[in-house]
């Protein structure tokens, strides 16, 4: 009994403790929901029961539509928690005006090394990552703030951008430092707390975005996408080739390429060090995987 009690009570605590720090990113103008320990937004869909799918963004005034339900205004971010609490942590809503936050989120326990990934980006498309606001998730991965301009889209993506690098756009949202989940603690990285999240590079920009169709467009196997791609396997060290080959796999196939180029990725990644066997069988797990998610069969 005693173990319910204080379970119940840090619970509480954390509750409060989520809230005040929800409070303090609203009046910052960073748009918030209340999350549960699982890192999911805390309340569930009015609509989950209905007979037929329902396309709600809250506009039946209800909560539960998750990052629609994010807000600003202190009276709303309090109902929210006061309808969910059991929520341990926040989220931040990215997309929306004023900041148009994005989220760089980097893995640190990818096979691939994230850092090292976006140093990479960095020196090939000649960008820096100014000084921004960094939060520290439990696993030892960190998130980058960093802003948009108001009339561009950033979508979310995972992994397109290299192996272990997540971006967090238009609909998604960022775990706010202050939170507690299952695994630990989120916390604003030291030095960076007072920082305003800082303007994303223009170069950096056009990586995040969608590459532009169109009717006339070159097909990417015969020019730079497709070199680029089998020269990102050729770069792979001991523990990255799989991992870099599956990647650039899945981006090939994604954009329609990949028959006429699984030969090449093939051919880099032996010379990274796998075997033929190996190679093929990574490429036709991309396929499959690109397949499943186009189709939505399994």
């Amino acid at each position: 009994m005693a173990t319910i009690d204080r379970h119940d009570r840090n619970t509480r605590q954390a509750t409060a403790l989520a809230l005040a720090h929800a409070l303090s990113a609203a009046e910052r103008g960073l748009a918030v929901i209340p999350l549960s320990r699982t890192k999911l937004p805390a309340l569930r869909s009015p609509h989950r029961d209905a007979p037929v799918p329902v396309r709600c963004h809250g506009e039946c005034g209800r909560f539960g539509h998750g990052v629609h339900d994010a807000s600003t205004d202190p009276g709303r971010v309090r109902a929210l928690f006061a309808a969910a609490p059991w929520a341990t942590g926040y989220g931040i809503a990215c997309g929306l005006p004023p900041y148009h936050l994005i989220g760089v989120d980097l893995d640190m326990k990818a096979e691939a090394d994230a850092p090292a990934a976006l140093r990479e980006l960095a020196l090939r498309h000649l960008f820096t990552i100014p000084p921004t606001v960094v939060v520290l998730t439990p696993g030892g991965g960190r998130h980058l703030w960093l802003t948009g301009p108001p009339d561009v889209v950033v979508p979310n993506s995972a992994g397109r951008l290299a192996p272990g690098i997540d971006i967090r756009g238009a609909g998604g949202y960022l775990v706010g430092p202050g939170s507690r989940t299952r695994h630990g603690a989120y916390a604003t990285a030291p030095g960076t707390a007072h920082l305003v999240p800082a303007a994303c590079p223009p170069a950096l920009l056009r990586l995040l975005l969608p590459a532009p169709r169109g009717p006339h467009a070159a097909h990417p196997a015969s020019g730079g996408h497709g070199q680029g791609l089998v020269q990102f396997v050729l770069a792979a060290h001991e523990g990255q080739r799989n991992t870099r080959l599956f990647w650039a796999a899945c981006r090939a196939y994604e954009d329609g390429i990949g028959p006429a180029l699984e030969d090449a990725l093939a051919e880099a990644a032996r010379r990274t060090g796998l075997t033929e066997h190996e190679a093929r069988a990574t490429l036709a797990s991309a396929a499959r995987m690109t397949w499943q998610r186009r189709t939505g069969r399994r």
